[in-house]
């Protein structure tokens, strides 16, 4: 099962601040792969801070508004606060 799918209120969601995060979180990961290969791709590193950004903005905001969703959200996704 996607993660994406687990992350979901129903089924068209796709603007919640959960499965963002989880959309944000693949992209950090494939960005991450791709700047430890190419080390010198400034752009590249730069758009996936953003990205990191982005997401600690979005889990600091879900932590505020619903934390039994943002703890969900972190155990499925895998990562530590």
């Amino acid at each position: 099962m996607n993660v994406q799918e687990q992350l979901k209120k129903h089924s068209s969601d796709t603007g919640s601040a959960q499965v963002q995060i989880g959309l944000l979180t693949d992209d950090i990961t494939r960005l991450t792969i791709h700047v430890g290969i190419n080390k010198k791709d400034s752009s590249s590193r730069r758009g996936l801070l953003k990205k990191v950004a982005t997401r600690k903005r979005f889990l600091k905001y879900l932590k505020r508004t619903d934390v039994q969703e943002y703890k969900k959200v972190l155990t499925v996704l895998g990562l530590k606060k």
